[in-house]
């Protein structure tokens, strides 16, 4: 069942969402069917959106507004006038907002015969999320990735429309997922249209291309009041109720009908909402009714599928007959029954929700779950009997907590928190209830409802708890606190829960000390009376350490490094990853101590651990569609391009946290990875921009990693640039929280570079030192690359210098770190150059303007071609420039190195989660910019 009327009315339409007008038997006037008094721009913008659409160009539009302000009537429009088109249509029910997939579901189900023709991986996702057939949990990458091509391959035999109506209703997987897909159309041919209420923050559609419905002007909205009631109105009464309505459309059609007999004495519109008026005057027409035709109406409001059999069934169960209560509700002009019930408006549905009392709720839910197949639909089947519940019932408890593992297994965990908390709330004992709670807070936080989780946690603070799940209550609080504020909000939560585990959990225990470090180092000396040095000591204190291979070792390792320095602890972080590369973990243990590894890889110069650990971490991550770990996974991989000269790919992850960030409706991850990335390419403007939206991101405040970070790009930008005042300051901003490790240490090599080139030793002789000292501890091919050429800047002596800048020449070649060797090259030139040995300057100098050509790393690859040009060498722009002279963008640089990998279309799409319509687009583009004609030419010109 849905809300609305039907799509082509023989009324006249002004632009409201009412199924039709005139009031009792006056027949209203009847123009061409989806006509509008008035909307001409919004007409004039929804014909242009139509029009692209048919010319093979894809569009996304959500119209907003108020309630009854006529954005489905602006739907129906575009339904009408796209008759030469597919239309795919679909209605949000607040009723099934908390079912996983529910609105996906209804808007894939007229495409299920071209499930086949989608990749294998797609196709079982999507059956798997709408309970088709049974697997793991999809990846919900995969699931929006099917639902884009579904879409895409639907506009093969023409333009697709998807009008969406209600979808601040949608449930949040197909929120997310739609939003998803919206912003990877592009060239398919494909108009998607929502229409939803003011969007809310944090919506996944808030932040797609928008139109606001308002009211309309005051010539069509007397004009629409003198069809609506075409008999004399006392003109007083006509224009108090134009006043009150404000260009609602359903406000000026219901008004003159219930309320204008009451307008005198009615409050002004300022302190009574309209749309409550409006709901008001619909639930005093529900009074009006029989008794049997206001539970028809619950029934109805109640029950949201569109099954007219099930309704039948459920009316029948209740001794209502469902003709004659419905032909009754009908004469009220609340519904409209040509084939299904169909409410006049959402208001109505409110209204008949709102009327009716609590028994009259319980009979109804109760009909309706004797009336649902429990094997072909047992969630709603379950949803229905909990609210059918009079009282706690454990029956259904229990029920719901199955259904939850179901919802669970089909990837909807917002479902399965709704499943528990309800659960939760019908379990009769407190133990048990408490339990219950528990797993819908912690389900509630993987589904990043974080309000709704801490108010479960607040409400099982007073229930007989065990020591147990009291501390995996302060855990999963601490996480919460961690993710949704800052890491300094929840270190001192999980440091707490951590300690309690100790007694009863020494695993679980374990993974929250791994959780409190990570927060520690997170937080910076912003960490305060929980710091990096406490958590560490109490890692160090615990009876024994309990987890997977390696990991035992590494976390007693960093605690070891915190404490008691460097030295004492480097073995121990070796010990660890050689456990961690040696596998045998599973899939969970991965996800959990991967990114941990990852950082203590770096943290130990180990970039061969960094390199494959980072790799392994976020392809388990994609695979097991693991949004709480992905973008993490993504940072760590593509700071580890970086280093290894691969900017190029690290651009490329940067565009899929882009993409994470649409699917989460969070911009954090892709600001920071960007923020790596951005200052190799010596673009000033971008960088300070990157900087700026770090600094500013909320998500942020509070923790000290975000001054260390911004002034560790700052100084790479500056030291590209040639420019060793600025990098100097910055630098020194960078290393002012050694503790953290990671970025601090590197802004310690910024400085140590500089702080040379200003001849100012002095001031860099403390990051010297310890640089020195690390790497000494160390030992890797990396370290002693690094050593070396720090003890080549800060020597004074010409002999040793050169020395050191050899070995750290040829220290560095024998890596994987191709951004720094090529950094070994350029300082190793340009001091050479210093000392007047201009032969041996260029080809350092050579060697370097090629390498930083290459990578990208525009900023590094200038400041070498000025040092070239100092020695009588001029060279080329190596930026990558195609045949006609024109770059190719960063997504067609990608895109042509994947075709010439010898990748299909679609396996293109998969990759880069877009449309393989919009592969094709994107190829045309490289083949005219290349001058090309075959995908079989881009492996040479890209060569060349």
């Amino acid at each position: 069942m849905t809300d609305r009327g039907p799509t082509a009315l023989n009324g006249l339409r002004s632009g409201c969402d009412a199924d039709r007008l005139g009031t009792g038997g006056t027949k209203p006037l009847s123009p061409e069917p989806g006509s509008l008094i008035g909307r001409r721009a919004e007409r004039a913008d929804l014909d242009k959106l139509l029009s692209d659409a048919r010319a093979g160009r894809s569009s996304v539009l959500v119209l907003h507004g108020e309630a009854g302000i006529g954005k489905t009537s602006l739907l129906e429009y575009v339904g009408v006038q796209a008759s030469d088109c597919r239309v795919a249509r679909m209605t949000a029910s607040e009723a099934e907002s908390e079912l996983a997939f529910g609105g996906l579901h209804q808007l894939c189900a007229p495409f299920s015969d071209r499930y086949r023709t989608l990749p294998a991986p797609q196709r079982i996702a999507l059956e798997v999320a709408f309970g088709l057939s049974s697997g793991d949990p999809p990846d919900r990458f995969l699931i929006g990735l099917a639902v884009l091509n579904l879409l895409a391959t639907a506009t093969d035999d023409g333009p697709l429309v998807c009008l969406i109506d209600d979808a601040q209703w949608l449930d949040q997987v197909s929120a997310q997922t739609l939003a998803f897909v919206a912003r990877r159309v592009l060239a398919e041919g494909l108009l998607i249209l929502f229409a939803m209420r003011e969007p809310v923050d944090g919506h996944p559609l808030q932040d797609l291309p928008r139109l606001e419905i308002g009211g309309l002007n005051d010539r069509d909205s007397r004009t629409l009041l003198a069809s609506s009631a075409p008999g004399r109105m006392d003109p007083q009464v006509r224009e108090r109720v134009l006043a009150e309505a404000r260009g609602n459309p359903l406000a000026l059609l219901e008004l003159p009908r219930g309320l204008v007999s009451n307008l005198d004495s009615s409050p002004r519109s300022a302190e009574i909402p309209l749309a409550s008026q409006l709901e008001n005057e619909f639930q005093r027409r529900l009074e009006a009714l029989s008794s049997d035709a206001r539970l028809m109406m619950l029934l109805a409001a109640a029950e949201p599928v569109g099954d007219t059999a099930l309704l039948r069934r459920a009316a029948q169960a209740i001794d209502v007959d469902l003709d004659e209560a419905s032909a009754e509700a009908q004469q009220a002009d609340l519904v409209s029954t040509r084939m299904l019930i169909r409410f006049r408006h959402p208001l109505v549905r409110s209204a008949a929700l709102r009327s009716g009392s609590q028994q009259e709720h319980q009979l109804v839910h109760r009909a309706l779950a004797d009336a649902t197949d429990p094997d072909l639909d047992p969630d709603r089947r379950v949803w229905h009997l909990s609210n059918a519940a009079p009282g706690p019932d454990e029956t259904v408890a229990a029920a719901l907590e199955q259904a939850s593992t179901r919802a669970r297994s089909r990837g909807g965990v917002a479902a399965a928190a709704a499943f528990l908390k309800r659960a939760a709330e019908l379990t009769p004992d407190p133990r048990r209830r408490g339990s219950r709670a528990l797993s819908a807070a912690q389900a509630k936080s993987q589904a990043g409802e974080y309000d709704e989780a801490i108010d479960l946690l607040d409400g099982i603070q007073l229930e007989p708890l065990s020591d147990h799940d009291r501390a995996q209550a302060d855990l999963v609080r601490g996480r919460i606190l961690f993710a949704s504020q800052s890491a300094a909000t929840g270190l001192p939560t999980l440091l707490a829960a951590a300690k309690r585990l100790e007694r009863s959990d020494a695993a679980l225990a374990t993974e929250t000390y791994r959780d409190a470090i990570h927060a520690a180092l997170t937080a910076g000396t912003i960490g305060g009376d929980a710091g990096l040095r406490d958590v560490a000591s109490a890692i160090l204190a615990m009876p024994a350490i309990d987890g997977p291979p390696g990991a035992t070792s590494m976390l007693e390792g960093l605690a070891r490094v915190v404490v008691k320095g460097y030295g004492d602890g480097v073995s121990f972080l070796r010990q660890g990853l050689d456990g961690h590369q040696r596998g045998g973990l599973t899939v969970d243990q991965k996800l959990g101590w991967y990114p941990l590894a990852c950082r203590m890889a770096h943290d130990s110069w180990n970039f061969e651990a960094w390199s494959s650990l980072s790799r392994e971490l976020l392809d388990v991550a994609n695979e097991a569609g693991a949004l709480a770990v992905l973008p993490s996974a993504l940072l760590l991989r593509l700071s580890n391009r970086i280093f290894a000269g691969d900017l190029g790919t690290a651009e490329a992850l940067v565009q899929q946290s882009v993409t994470l960030g649409e699917v989460t409706g969070s911009s954090f991850f892709a600001n920071y990875g960007a923020l790596v990335t951005a200052p190799w390419r010596g673009d000033e403007s971008e960088t300070r921009s990157v900087i700026d939206a770090v600094t500013h991101d909320v998500r942020l405040d509070g923790e000290g990693k975000v001054s260390t970070a911004t002034a560790w790009a700052a100084a790479v930008l500056y030291n590209g640039m040639g420019d060793f005042d600025r990098a100097f300051a910055a630098a020194r901003r960078g290393v002012a929280n050694p503790g953290e490790m990671g970025l601090s240490t590197w802004s310690m090599f910024e400085l140590v570079e500089a702080a040379t080139r200003l001849g100012r030793l002095e001031d860099a002789t403390g990051a010297a030192a310890h640089l020195l000292e690390v790497t000494h501890h160390s030992g890797t091919a990396w370290a002693r690359g690094t050593s070396h050429l720090v003890s080549a800047m800060m020597s004074q002596d010409a002999t040793r210098a050169d020395e050191h800048y050899a070995a750290a020449v040829s220290e560095m070649e024998r890596t994987e770190v191709r951004m720094l060797a090529a950094r070994a090259h350029l300082s190793y030139g340009e001091w050479l150059r210093r000392q007047g040995r201009r032969t041996d300057a260029r080809i350092r100098l050579l060697h370097a303007h090629a390498a930083m050509s290459q990578m990208g790393a525009s900023g590094f690859a200038e400041r070498a071609r000025h040092g070239l040009a100092a020695v009588g060498v001029s060279t080329r722009d190596g930026g990558r420039v195609a045949a006609t002279g024109v770059p190719l963008t960063v997504r067609e640089l990608q895109i042509a190195k994947l075709a010439a990998a010898g990748l299909t279309n679609p396996e293109i799409g998969g990759q880069m989660f877009i449309s393989a319509h919009t592969v094709e687009f994107h190829l045309r583009k490289v083949f005219t910019k290349l001058g090309i004609r075959s995908r079989r030419d881009i492996a040479s010109v890209l060569a060349e």
